[in-house]
């Protein structure tokens, strides 16, 4: 999975087509990253002795298939390769060909 933690993506396929927003987590286990502001849910949370009863707003995951690099030099999507820099392995992006880590 090319997309890590606190990478910018734009969203490239769902109800979310065209947004942009921050990688909050990745779960690579499950190819799903959560994206701030994409794929935004309502959760019912239940009266507490503690807490009152409350409806959240949470973002849910989506499958890293549906989003895509957003290179801030370019300003659009971009897709990412891998490539050797000083014998270490870094990020590219391919439309820029600049590195990312």
């Amino acid at each position: 999975m090319r997309i890590r933690k606190d990478d910018t993506v734009v969203v490239i396929a769902g109800k979310d087509k065209g947004k942009i927003g921050k990688v909050v987590k990745a779960l690579p286990k499950e190819n799903k990253v959560i994206v701030e502001g994409v794929n935004v849910q309502t959760k019912h949370q239940k009266q507490t002795q503690k807490a009152k009863a409350e409806i959240k707003h949470v973002e849910g995951p989506i499958d890293v298939s549906n989003v895509m690099y957003y290179d801030t030099k370019t300003k659009e999507a971009s897709k990412l390769g891998y490539t050797f820099n000083d014998g270490n392995k870094v990020r590219v992006a391919k439309k820029s060909g600049s590195v990312i880590d």
